[in-house]
């Protein structure tokens, strides 16, 4: 809604956002990985539908989950592979009530940048999931449905169903709106009273005391902003978006509507952190509509088999497919002197790279867009010996302005991500 002047002088700053795609099961990794490094690189077959995105995104090799091994946990790869891959933290091997993981990188960037949105966060996904019940080898369900953790004991679920994600995203209609304005009236009425009665109050506490409810009130002002900014939104209208009531039967039109909305969502800037689960971890979904009838988890076994390397890169290349599409959407939308990739940092990637011997270094890991001009794509970023995936996690928690030092088994900030 600015001028374009405006933006051209330099006012006002732009958001950066950032998002985590995960998909399961590894990939076939010589059809992945480039053979060369750094800018004059020629994409492998896997990657070939990004070719006219290939100056906006980063090959990035040599990461490595070690969080993800067994570690002496024995089986149970595919639960650690999505239980590690945004946490960087062993998860308890348990298929009960007593699961313990850590705080995964999107809801630690939730918490500091999150107050400046209507969601401070947003997960989606293509495949329902539980919260309970044994899922792989002795894991939890939690595990393998979740990639975004609020806790060490508490995942954030993720919606699967279009309209509800829409309707998260901007209520259900009018009537919706003239609920939240109730509450948000009787909410600032009642927060008019105790500040009042406050003020008097302090004049009458001892230095400690004073401090304890100035961190009260710290508190309450956050809920005041939030009330302001809802006033605000209460105003903009709804996307004129069409979302249908069910789930699609077609994976690519599933996928594609989801993308839509994460879309959505970065350009009305009612989030600037996303996760999307395009299956759960050791998902066993057929794709069909590429020829493939047997299970992707089932393939990923393959035993050296070539008939089901092909297939299995053939899945490969059907999510990167469209990935591809997320990329024209985010790239079509002008923002200010560039475009939403431009001011977004979109990790694609898995904690398992060979899917048949469960390898988790090595991973395949893609980081599109520039992040406010702060990362340098187009090339292959390589690293030549282990580098912890959490890494990659400090540094762009870094370029969201959040100040974090470590996150899970980081050794330092990643290097070379602005050449």
């Amino acid at each position: 809604m600015v001028p374009r002047a405006a933006w051209a002088a330099g006012a006002p700053p732009t958001p950066n956002r950032m998002a985590f795609i995960f998909f399961p099961n590894g990939a076939i990794m010589k059809d992945w990985k480039p053979e060369q490094a750094g800018t004059d690189y020629k994409l492998p077959k896997t990657l070939a539908p990004l070719e006219k995105h290939q100056k906006d995104f980063m090959v990035i090799s040599g990461l490595a989950h070690d969080k993800a091994r067994a570690n002496g946990d024995g089986a149970g790869d595919h639960a650690r592979c999505s239980a590690a891959f945004l946490t960087g933290v062993q998860p308890r091997k348990t298929d009960g009530a007593d699961i313990r993981l850590g705080r995964s990188v999107d809801q630690v960037a939730a918490d500091v940048i999150g107050k400046n949105t209507r969601l401070p966060s947003l997960e989606i996904g293509i495949e329902a999931g539980r919260q309970a019940g044994r899922c792989d080898s002795g894991y939890s369900c939690a595990y393998t449905s979740n990639i975004s953790w609020r806790s060490e004991t508490v995942p954030t679920a993720k919606e699967i169903h279009p309209k509800a994600v829409f309707e998260r995203m901007f209520g259900g209609g009018v009537e919706d709106a003239k609920a939240r304005a109730r509450r948000n009236f009787y909410r600032q009425s009642i927060l008019d009273v105790v500040t009042d009665d406050a003020a008097k109050l302090r004049t009458k506490l001892g230095g400690s005391d004073r401090r304890k409810l100035d961190e009260y009130f710290q508190s309450v002002r956050e809920i005041e902003q939030r009330i302001e900014r809802a006033a605000v939104e209460s105003q903009a209208q709804i996307p004129d978006f069409e979302v249908p009531d069910g789930v699609p039967r077609d994976w690519a039109e599933h996928t594609r509507l989801m993308y839509d909305l994460m879309v959505l969502a970065f350009e009305t800037d009612t989030t600037r952190i996303c996760t999307f689960m395009l299956a759960n971890s050791g998902s066993n979904r057929s794709y069909k509509e590429i020829g493939v009838g047997e299970g992707h988890h089932q393939l990923s076994h393959h035993r050296d088999d070539a008939e089901k390397i092909e297939k299995l890169q053939r899945i490969d290349q059907y999510m990167i497919t469209q990935f591809s599409y997320f990329l024209d959407r985010m790239k079509s939308i002008e923002e200010g002197t560039g475009n939403l990739l431009d001011h977004s940092m979109i990790t694609y990637g898995c904690a398992i790279s060979d899917g048949n011997r469960h390898r988790h270094e090595d991973l395949p890991v893609l980081l599109a867009g520039r992040g406010n001009g702060t990362l340098t794509p187009g090339r292959h970023l390589k690293y030549e010996n282990e580098v912890p995936m959490n890494n990659l996690y400090v540094s762009l928690l870094n370029r969201m302005d959040v100040p974090e030092k470590s996150f899970g088994d980081s050794t330092g900030p990643a290097k070379g991500l602005d050449a």
